[in-house]
This record gives structure tokens, C-alpha cells and sequence, in this order.
């Protein structure tokens, strides 16, 4: 079975939910085999997914069985639902069943608040080694697709737990989506190892979040950089949460001021801050800063996880081999997915990548060999003949007057979107003088919301 959780205790708790429903591990590997005994044909299943045991234990099932799910939210829109489906015509559909109506097929198996459903579509030819299908823009549904190959998933689960020492005493928080590459990844490395998982479909503004967490001696808790602005709004660092041992962040950088905070909070109260990074196209987590190097490298991503190398590009993609660099970041390892796909003819691609990925990110290395990084490749504008990075300036921004912010633009002037009305004259001075610019070259716009996918991150498409 997927990660061999047949060899976890049957009583052991895998699963527990904030909605009420609890799995044992011997229950999880009882329903993969009722699974197994529908024979279902090797084929792709949209997996519409919630916080919850019956979105989970689906999941772990098809993987067990050799069926390719396509991990989706369940709150994902009609319209892009609709378009996914015409594009990739799955034979199965994994869905709430207070959403069936939803997806054109006849209900074949239910449990767990869920149903298999058999779409109207017929079986097409997938690649022997194609394991699961992400999507590379979170819950905006993009038609592109992340191809994963069997063993991806597996070796990331290992070598994640080895880093972090997880054990089978862990009641791991699962606040991020299930069906978003880090919050997997939290999952399956803490299934490895027989911990128990806390899916929490609360928000983590709400009193039920943090009642089920001490309720249930939460132990470790993963977050984006939206989710730990969130908690300092909230006062976290002075709540009691004596079970809570470990911190860990990825998906996006914290701004230097916010990882200083965490790492120093970490250190007095007795616990653990480990930041983290990785790529969907990575199986999730590929780099690790060990929490005590925290205070001492400051933002700093860290060093490759066992199996895995880091590396760096320069501008003509050779590898930059002086010890301390700057460049494209690049990665070796297992955990390496197989490449893209845009339309269902793709999903018969082998492997195009070959264990080897670049990220697309800039990033320096230092003297010690600890990574940073420093802004996306693509997220820079030429302004009065300097390149400048918007990354950069959005950090800028935010610690210089505490507010959120979004950067886009072209090499003619940049935009800078707010919502604090009352910054909106400072900040172009401001930023002019942090970047030896003229204050012309930056334009203001003050809006009621960052648009933001379900992870914190920016929807910078949707700025204009």
C-alpha cells in the first residue's frame, strides 16, 4: 500500500478530522482494500478535495490501486471545473457528496462522506509510470498540470520525516489544503512514520482552529508566510501550546523582520523554527534550514535535503561552481517530477526532466553553503536601465511600513498596490530612495483586497 502504511499499529489513529471523523491505520488500509476489490480501470479520477478524512483516505487509495488522481478543491469554480473536465475527460470523480451533482457520472462507491463516481467518458492510454496529476497554479485550476512518477512522493515522505526526526508520537497540524503540494507532503511524511494526522478545516482566525489543535496536543504545525502573518495579528507567540514542539514555513519567503520573530520566539519558548522550500514540480520540499541554525542565517532557505543536490545556473545555464554565487537555483533528486502536461494526449509523456530541475527562482549561495533566495527570474523590470526586482521591492515595502503590498508592471513605470489609503503618497519616495530610482518610475494604486489563492499567494494576474 501507498508509504506501507500496513505496516503502521491498525489502532494507531492516521487520520483525525475537525468535522469528527477519525481513521485508524488499520481502518485507512481496510478501505484501500475495499477500493482495490472495485477493480477500477487504470484511468484518471478528479479528486475534489476538502479537509477531511474521506478526501485523505481517497487519495492514499488510488495511489495504492495504480488510479492517477488529479488533486483539485472542492470549492474550485464551475467554469474551470467544466474546462479541466473537457480537457482531461477523467474516468472517476472523487467528490463530496453534498457536491455530486456537480460531475456527469453514476455513483459507484460512497464512504466517508465522499463518492466514486463513473464519469461518461471512456478509458484512454496514461503513461505506466504516471502516479498523480497537481495543478501548477493552486486553486485557480490551470489546465497545466504537474506530471508526478511513482516513487516521487515517496522518497520526498522519507527524506522530509529524516530531516524534521519525525516520529510516531506526532499529531501533525494539517491546516494547509490537501490538495496543495506542501500540505501532501506534510501528510505522507508524517504517514511514513505512523503519526496522526489533524486535518483542520477551521480558519485559522477561529476559536474551533485552536480549540481542536489543544484538544487533540497538536505537535507540529506547517505554514505559508500568509499563514504566520495571521497568527502574529492573532498574539500567537503568547498562547499556551505547551504540545506545540515545531514550526515549519514554505511556500513563499517571510520578509527578514517575520523570520527573525519566529526564530527567536522558537528559541525562548522551547521549541523548533525550521523554514523550508520547494516547488510542486519538486514533490513539494527540496531544501531545509536547520532550526538552530535559525537565528544565525536569516531568511536563508538552507541546504538540499538527504538525496537531493542544490545548484546554480548562470544566465547561460552552465553550473556555477565558485562557493559563494548568484543565480538560477537548481536541484537534483528523486523527487523530481516527470515534466508538464497541457491537454490529456500529455499524460503519455515519460520522463522529460530526468531528476533534474530549475526553479525559475534567483538565488545566492553563501560562503557556507547556505541558499537564499533572492526573486523569481521572471519577476524583474528594466526601469531607467536598471534591472530591478519586484520581489525585492515588495520586501522593501513591507518592511518598511508594515503593510501588504503586490508589485507587477513593465519597464516603463511599476505598480504598486496597496490597501492602506493613507501610504499611498509615501511610498513611491520611499522606494525611490531604497532603489536610487526617480520617484516617477512607481505608481500607486490603493484597492480593497490582495487578490490570493487559498495559500496566501499573491494572484498577481489578476492585478492590473
Amino acid at each position: 500500500m501507498f508509504l506501507d502504511i500496513e505496516n503502521v499499529e491498525r489502532n494507531k489513529t492516521a487520520i483525525h478530522d475537525d468535522s469528527g471523523t477519525q481513521l485508524t491505520y488499520g481502518e485507512l488500509c481496510d478501505f484501500i482494500t475495499e477500493i482495490e476489490e472495485l477493480k477500477l480501470m487504470r484511468s484518471v479520477v478528479f479528486c475534489l478535495c476538502e479537509n477531511t478524512a474521506g478526501a485523505l483516505a481517497g487519495i492514499a487509495a488510488f495511489e495504492s490501486v495504480r488510479v492517477v488522481p488529479l488533486l483539485l478543491s472542492a470549492a474550485i469554480d464551475s467554469s474551470l471545473l467544466e474546462e479541466l473536465d473537457t480537457m482531461y475527460t477523467p474516468y472517476y470523480y472523487w467528490i463530496p457528496d453534498a457536491q455530486k451533482t456537480r460531475c456527469n457520472g453514476d455513483v459507484i462507491y460512497s464512504k466517508y462522506g465522499y463518492s466514486l463516481l463513473r464519469s461518461k467518458y471512456d478509458v484512454y492510454p496514461i503513461h505506466e509510470k504516471l502516479a498523480l496529476l497537481m495543478t501548477t497554479s493552486g486553486s485557480t485550476g490551470s489546465p497545466k498540470l504537474v506530471r508526478y512518477k511513482y516513487g516521487n512522493l515517496e522518497a520526498n515522505a522519507r527524506n522530509v520525516a529524516a530531516v524534521f526526526g519525525w516520529t510516531s508520537d506526532e499529531n501533525c497540524i494539517m491546516d494547509l489544503p490537501v490538495q496543495y503540494t506542501m500540505g501532501l507532503n506534510v501528510i505522507n511524511s508524517h504517514f511514513i512514520v505512523g503519526a496522526t494526522v489533524l486535518l483542520v478545516k477551521n480558519n485559522l482566525m477561529s476559536s474551533e482552529f485552536w480549540d481542536f489543535i489543544k484538544e487533540n496536543h497538536g505537535s507540529n504545525f506547517t505554514g505559508v508566510p500568509y499563514s504566520y502573518e495571521i497568527m502574529m495579528k492573532l498574539k500567537f507567540t503568547r498562547m499556551d501550546l505547551p504540545d506545540l514542539k515545531t514550526l515549519s514555513e514554505g511556500g513563499g519567503k517571510l520578509t527578514d523582520e517575520m523570520f527573525k520573530m519566529l526564530a527567536e520566539y522558537s528559541e525562548n519558548a522551547g521549541k523548533r523554527f525550521c523554514a523550508t522550500f520547494g516547488t510542486t514540480e519538486t514533490s513539494a520540499r527540496m531544501a531545509y534550514l536547520p532550526p538552530e541554525m535559525a537565528r544565525e542565517k536569516i531568511g536563508s532557505i538552507g541546504k538540499a535535503i538527504p538525496e537531493g543536490e542544490l545548484f546554480l545556473l548562470d544566465v547561460n545555464g552552465n553550473e556555477i561552481e565558485e562557493p559563494e554565487a548568484q543565480g538560477e537555483l537548481g536541484y537534483r533528486g528523486p523527487n523530481v517530477t516527470m515534466g508538464y502536461g497541457i491537454c490529456r494526449d500529455d499524460l503519455l509523456k515519460g520522463d522529460e526532466w530526468f531528476g533534474e530541475y530549475h526553479t525559475g527562482d534567483i538565488a545566492k549561495r553563501d560562503a557556507e553553503g547556505f541558499y537564499y533566495i533572492i526573486g523569481r527570474k521572471k519577476r524583474f523590470l528594466k526601469l531607467f536601465g536598471l534591472r530591478i526586482s519586484l520581489d525585492q521591492s515588495e520586501r522593501i515595502i513591507k518592511e518598511g511600513f508594515n503593510c501588504e503590498c503586490a508589485c507587477t508592471g513593465n519597464d516603463e513605470k511599476m505598480k504598486i498596490f496597496i490597501i492602506d489609503g493613507a501610504l499611498k503618497d509615501k511610498i513611491p519616495a520611499y522606494l525611490a530612495e531604497k532603489l536610487n530610482l526617480n520617484a516617477s518610475a512607481f505608481e500607486v494604486k490603493v484597492i480593497e483586497e490582495l487578490p490570493k489563492n487559498e495559500s496566501g499567494k499573491i494572484l498577481y494576474k489578476n492585478l492590473n
